[in-house]
């Protein structure tokens, strides 16, 4: 069980250090208030329905991937320990 345990703490770091790398690489949104005033983007304009084509949509994607993998390791180490 040592093993695994050691396996996953890597895995764990491994996880941390490409959830830093991508949260580091996304622009910032810095809309704000100016854009809940104008509209903002509208659910049905071409920009909004391929966002997630684009590489700040990738760029999510990948980050709730690695969100999701960080609190299933945490969590499988939590219950190992």
């Amino acid at each position: 069980m040592e093993v695994v345990a050691v396996i996953l703490k890597i895995l764990l770091v491994l996880v941390c250090i490409g959830m830093i790398v991508l949260v580091m690489m996304q622009e910032g949104n810095e809309n704000g208030l100016s854009s809940s005033i104008a509209g903002g983007m509208s659910e049905t304009s071409f920009a909004a329905k391929n966002s997630g084509r684009t590489k700040e949509g990738q760029l999510k994607k990948y980050t709730r991937i690695l969100l999701a993998a960080f609190m299933v390791i945490a969590l499988v180490l939590n219950i190992i320990g």
